[in-house]
């Protein structure tokens, strides 16, 4: 007598329960696990990050105590103003970023679209005032390459104190810069400097590609007020990337804040 083999009921149709749920991937019970890990995943890339900026910070600190004379005399070269400026802008895009994600959670594609493009505007306004600094640090000599002349950018700090002192051609003081100590203490700050403020910046570089891509799969109605994990997960990357600033402002910026108008 032949009989013939049925294939198990279990592997037709097995989706987990999803039906109605498309934004649900098929390996998550319920939305609250996909939540759950999609921001479990995100603090783990930012705990790499931690990483990342803590061995900067760290190698900061190092030199700080080793050559701190010179380090409050080079931070003292920064512009605070400024940099108080860039950390405004920042706190405001935090603002609107954290709007984004609100709209998010209510379902508002419109929201999530608007204030994110205005978190973008805001780091577009940071990076305009960063590059109008990093054009003056050329302007002085303080860029750690050959071109570095630590005596000529104390000289402009002087000048810039005292309008009436001229300093003289940078070309002068490079002689002078060889047989000096203190000017590689100072390239080294510069070079700390502009190494996590440039990272930094390319770290909000990142952030306005992917805020792009989410406003895009706003626009195409892709988020729920049960999925929206994308925008949450770009908010906290953001959120990390202004927190960075809020320690880099006064550790470099700060320093040499009571030796304003020493020489």
């Amino acid at each position: 007598m032949h009989t013939e083999a049925k294939a198990p009921a279990a592997t037709a149709g097995h989706d987990q329960g999803h039906h109605g749920a498309p934004d649900l991937a098929h390996h998550f019970v319920n939305h609250a696990q996909q939540h759950d890990a999609g921001n479990l995943g995100m603090w783990m890339f930012l705990s790499t990050e931690v990483l990342f900026f803590g061995g900067l910070f760290g190698a900061y600190t190092v030199y700080r105590h080793k050559f701190e004379k010179v380090f409050e005399q080079a931070s003292n070269i920064l512009d605070p103003f400024l940099g108080g400026i860039n950390t405004i802008i920042l706190l405001f895009s935090s603002v609107t970023m954290a709007l984004a994600v609100r709209s998010a959670q209510q379902g508002r594609s419109k929201g999530i679209i608007a204030w994110m493009a205005a978190t973008i505007v805001f780091g577009v306004m940071f990076l305009g005032v960063k590059a109008f600094e990093w054009r003056h640090d050329a302007a002085i000599h303080v860029f750690p390459t050959s071109d570095f002349c630590w005596s000529y950018a104390r000289e402009m700090h002087v000048t810039h104190e005292h309008p009436e002192y001229k300093a003289r051609a940078p070309q002068t003081y490079y002689a002078k810069d060889q047989a000096n100590p203190e000017s590689r203490q100072g390239k080294m700050f510069f070079f700390l400097y502009f190494s996590m403020t440039s990272l930094h910046a390319l770290h909000m570089l990142v952030g306005f590609g992917v805020m792009l891509v989410v406003m895009f799969y706003a626009y195409k109605g892709y988020y729920t007020t049960s999925y929206f994990v994308p925008v949450e997960s770009i908010g906290l990357y953001w959120h990390f990337v202004d927190l960075v600033w809020i320690f880099l402002y006064p550790l470099l910026y700060l320093l040499g804040a009571h030796l304003q108008g020493s020489h």
